[in-house]
């Protein structure tokens, strides 16, 4: 096989390793790394597993042992250049005699960055960009933190019908995807700081909103109910377990004093906004990174209409629920075709016999 085809498909392997890390390492970003011997075999691998363990270069290189001395290493990020609850990965690098160094995406942290240039100083070949764009999007959370810092990074989830109905005309969806999906659904939830619904989504589905998948979080992710009025059951699932899960509710300025004490006594934290976008600000300064919206339909649409919303995951059943069914995005003002933003995909693919497409906002 030819050698850059060769580094290409360790590269790939380097992302299909870090995500491996998800639900465990974040804040941190997902990395992964391989080492290649001189004729192009993988002799280790590794990848960051947990939130203040080993970095995936340290992890590989131990895992080619002595083999690593002339070896190219390829990395997804590039290595960290800082003693931080690990020491410099760019150390370890050197230490191990690699003789060449490949990396997917500079490290945007300004503590961490920097490694590249420390081993070309050090004599190594260092060479940047292969398959960047793919590792950005698997870091998305972890780029939009270190960019901006007036919202937190939004997904948006559905499952809908082939007509893009989130539920039939009684309201009803459970479930109108299958099980493959539902256990995405909940691997995605260990990754996020937080996961958000709607009121009338709270009211009507009385939904956890916990992760109960494969992944254990090591934090287990912040409960967000959006509802303007706060008109919310203390029956509610998400009431009566506030205080064993942080639970927050984004209210709008017209709450009254009733319900504002009634959410409060449930262990609620109480969030006082003007709008979604002033919301998000304040989840932002409390600490949420990144955020999983799960509905409902007049919530997706909101946000969507306002330009808050990041990533899109579509999961796509196959059966049909009418026009009489809830549509999963009212409200959404319509536009011209020419102006219509078209977003870039970042993954498509079945599960199950539903289908996951996964765009985000150019």
């Amino acid at each position: 096989m030819d050698l850059a085809v060769t580094e290409a498909v360790a590269m790939q392997r380097a992302l299909d390793l870090a995500w491996r890390g998800w639900g465990r390492v974040q804040p941190n970003p997902l990395v992964g790394a391989v080492v290649l011997d001189a004729g192009g075999a993988a002799i280790g691998e590794g990848w960051h597993a947990e939130f203040g363990g080993p970095h995936a270069e340290r992890v590989a290189l131990a895992a080619a042992e002595g083999r690593a001395r002339g070896a190219t290493l390829v990395v997804s990020l590039e290595p960290c250049a800082h003693q931080g609850k690990q020491p410099p990965c760019t150390e370890a690098v050197l230490a191990a005699g690699i003789r060449r160094v490949i990396y997917a995406h500079e490290d945007p942290h300004p503590d961490a960055s920097g490694g590249a240039d420390r081993l070309r100083e050090a004599g190594l070949e260092v060479t940047a960009g292969l398959l960047r764009e793919a590792v950005a999007a698997q870091n998305a959370p972890f780029f939009h933190a270190l960019g901006r810092q007036d919202r937190p990074w939004v997904a948006l989830k559905l499952a809908t019908s082939l007509d893009g109905r989130l539920a039939d005309w009684q309201g009803r969806s459970r479930w109108i995807s299958g099980p493959e999906a539902r256990e995405f659904v909940h691997w995605l939830r260990a990754g996020v700081d937080a996961i958000g619904i709607g009121g009338a989504t709270a009211r009507a589905d009385d939904a956890s909103l916990t992760v109960r998948g494969s992944v254990e979080p090591r934090i287990a992710p912040r409960r967000v109910v959006f509802d303007r009025i706060g008109n919310l059951p203390a029956t509610l699932t998400l009431l009566r377990t506030a205080r064993e899960i942080p639970t927050t509710v984004v209210a709008g300025p017209l709450l009254n004093s009733d319900r504002a004490a009634a959410l409060e006594a449930a262990g609620v934290q109480l969030v006082r906004s003007s709008g979604l976008a002033d919301g998000l600000g304040i989840l932002r300064r409390q600490g949420i990174q990144s955020l999983l919206i799960e509905g409902g339909g007049q919530l997706a649409g909101a946000l969507l209409a306002d330009g808050l919303v990041d990533r899109f995951y579509w999961v796509q059943s196959p059966l049909w629920l009418g026009e009489s069914g809830v549509p999963a995005m009212p409200g959404l003002p319509g536009v011209d075709l020419a102006q219509a933003e078209r977003w870039k995909v970042v993954d498509r693919r079945p599960l199950g016999e539903d289908t996951l497409l996964v765009v985000d906002r150019r």
